[in-house]
């Protein structure tokens, strides 16, 4: 783990605190951190699904007869 003196803005820093539940500056500096990370995770992953989708990947599903047994 890394240490870093860095200045932060108290608002900002208690507005997330209270969106993330945590109670610590550095337990808010963390999970926010990490929540950045998750989210941009997730919006690759949604952004492949409408590429998939916009190339007909998930045409077979519309097809019940064909995919449900």
């Amino acid at each position: 783990m890394s240490k870093l003196l860095v200045e932060i803005d108290d608002e900002a820093l208690a507005e997330a605190a209270a969106i993330l539940g945590t109670t610590t500056k550095k337990d808010t500096v963390n999970s926010a951190l990490l929540e950045v990370a998750k989210r941009h995770t997730r919006a690759q992953a949604l952004a492949e699904l409408r590429e998939m989708g916009a190339q007909g990947d998930f045409d077979v599903l519309l097809d019940k007869e064909n995919y449900r047994r």
